[in-house]
Order: C-alpha cells, then structure tokens, then sequence
C-alpha cells in the first residue's frame, strides 16, 4: 500500500480510532496523521514501532564502531580475547 493512501486528517482519527488501531495491527503500514493539512504524527503498530527502534539501536551501534574505527580507538580482536582469558583464569 502507498503512502499516500495511509494519510488521514485527525478529525478522521477522532471518529474512527477503534478502526484505525485494528487496521494498523493488520497492515503493518504506517498512518500519518493531518492537522490542518499539515503531516503532524505518524502512527504505527506496537510490533513496527518495536522493529524500528530495534534498527535504530544496531545503527547506532555500527556508527559508534566506525567513529571508534576512524578515531584509532580500537584493538586486535586476538589481543582482547588474550587479556579476557588471562583475566578469567586468575580469579
């Protein structure tokens, strides 16, 4: 489904939220919300919005790996795994 048929007015969001929630657990597609023809909310369903933010997550996590890769701030994985084992097996 485009988009542009998943744009709705608030005013519809008032008279029909029971059907809109039901239809978004369904499709799976988000549902932007208007106010006075403006794009002012997007709604999505709890397992989408989950995703999302789970992606969200693992992008930060890569940009902070390449930041840290740019800046010189890493170390041989064989060095880490080295200094882990020793401090394993001394406690």
């Amino acid at each position: 489904m485009k988009l542009s048929d998943q744009i709705k007015p608030i005013s519809y969001l008032k008279a029909h939220a029971a059907e809109l929630v039901r239809n978004l657990s369904s499709q799976a597609e988000p549902l932007v919300i208007t106010q006075n023809g403006e794009a002012k909310a997007v709604m999505l369903d709890i397992k989408t919005y989950e995703q999302t933010q789970e992606t969200m997550a693992l992008l930060k996590m890569l940009a902070l790996g390449q930041r840290q890769i740019e800046e010189g701030k890493v170390q041989p994985a064989g060095e880490v795994i080295n200094r882990l084992r020793e401090r394993s097996s001394s406690r």
